[in-house]
């Protein structure tokens, strides 16, 4: 009896232990932990992941705005990488909102992928989570950049803020189909693994400090997230659409800013490109690495 409540006592003692360790979870227990979120995002109701989903896409519209804003007029101060060292910077403030306040982001929940290559997640409900995030990001962050019209933000600093707006629209609908899909990949790929990384978080702190360098080097490499294109490019669309008198005055070519080659063009290229960086270069490897079956050793 005395050895039982001593065992049960040790027990308790490093379960404790263990919820009070400041140490970072290590990359076995993080897979462990992909997983059963996985599982826990497939199974959430519609109707939540719908509403979380458009947060996430409002969420990342706020850092497309930020750095909308502070690109402005860096280019002629500061050199092309310092300018995109700071875009990307002040980037991360949407993962950073949809990690620590709460949000369902398409290209982070391609890590579901790993709970269904283990068999705990069905195909069905991987794709219903896909789909009804996708949706839910879409509806955001279009609706933030419809805000954003309204607010005439873009009209700021003698519209020079509306000119990067366009600028920055313009250059993703004349992407090569296959090079937005590269593009994509490689965003994803890191975007995946700032979330990866956050599964080793025992903090906060942690989780921002997990998220800022992996996004600064996506957003400066000039990598394409299908998400943070529903906000950038249609922003662009509203401006050209609803203020021709502003359009005009900044005598920039803009017949080729339409929502067809916002679609075909950027956007589809883009997911399928998100979908095989996060899915496969990173929740798959690391499934394979950790999770895979494995033949006991006898």
């Amino acid at each position: 009896m005395y050895k039982d409540s001593f065992l049960d006592s040790k027990e308790n003692l490093d379960y404790m232990e263990k919820q009070l360790s400041v140490d970072a979870l290590l990359p076995a227990e993080m897979a462990q932990k992909a997983e059963a979120i996985g599982i826990k995002k497939a199974e959430m109701d519609a109707v939540a992941t719908f509403v979380l989903a458009i947060l996430a896409g409002a969420f990342i519209a706020l850092g497309s705005i930020f750095a909308t804003t502070v690109a402005t007029g860096a280019a002629g101060m500061l050199s092309y990488g310092v300018t995109k060292l700071l875009v990307g910077l002040v980037f991360c403030l949407g993962l950073i909102l949809v990690v620590v306040a709460g949000a369902e982001l398409f290209t982070g929940n391609s890590l579901i992928t790993m709970a269904w290559a283990s068999g705990k997640v069905s195909l069905q409900a991987l794709l219903r989570n896909w789909v009804i995030v996708y949706a839910g990001n879409f509806v955001g962050s279009v609706a933030t950049a419809l805000i954003m019209y309204f607010t005439e933000q873009y009209k700021f600093d003698g519209g020079a803020v509306g000119q990067t707006a366009l600028s920055i629209a313009s250059a993703k609908v004349d992407l090569g189909f296959v090079q937005a899909i590269a593009l994509g990949m490689m965003c994803n790929a890191l975007v995946c693994l700032a979330v990866w990384l956050t599964f080793s978080a025992r903090s906060t702190i942690d989780k921002i400090a997990a998220i800022i360098f992996p996004i600064t080097a996506f957003v400066a490499a000039g990598f394409e997230h299908s998400v943070a294109n529903m906000y950038f490019i249609p922003i662009g669309l509203f401006i050209k659409a609803f203020d021709s008198s502003y359009t005009d005055g900044l005598g920039m070519n803009l017949s080729h800013l339409t929502w067809d080659r916002f679609l075909l063009n950027n956007l589809l290229p883009v997911t399928i490109g998100n979908i095989i960086g996060g899915a496969i270069m990173v929740a798959i490897v690391y499934w394979f690495i950790y999770l895979r079956p494995r033949e006991s050793v006898e």
